[in-house]
């Protein structure tokens, strides 16, 4: 079999993406659903308790078996940051 090469292209209107402070993920039988969140609203206080409210930005869903090559991908990036960035911490 010939090797893959896939060629992405970004639409204009998405370049510009999406800032997210906040990720939550899930999952069902066919995908895994990661929605990226922003804070919309300072933290308050109910019942002893700390609440940020946020909105999604974003919904992306993957397919089970594109989650290992996410995790791999997600992993060497933040290699190569740690090694820019030696003082931070992510």
């Amino acid at each position: 079999m010939a090797d893959q090469h896939i060629q992405v292209r970004m639409p204009v209107e998405l370049a510009a993406g999406a800032f997210a402070d906040f990720i939550r993920a899930w999952h069902t039988d066919e995908a895994f659903v990661l929605d990226f969140a922003a804070f919309s609203e300072p933290p308050r206080m109910e019942d002893d308790k700390v609440i940020r409210d946020a909105t999604v930005v974003s919904r992306v869903r993957i397919p089970p078996s594109q989650v290992f090559e996410l995790m791999k991908a997600l992993e060497q990036q933040l290699s190569a940051w740690e090694k820019e960035h030696p003082n931070r911490k992510a």
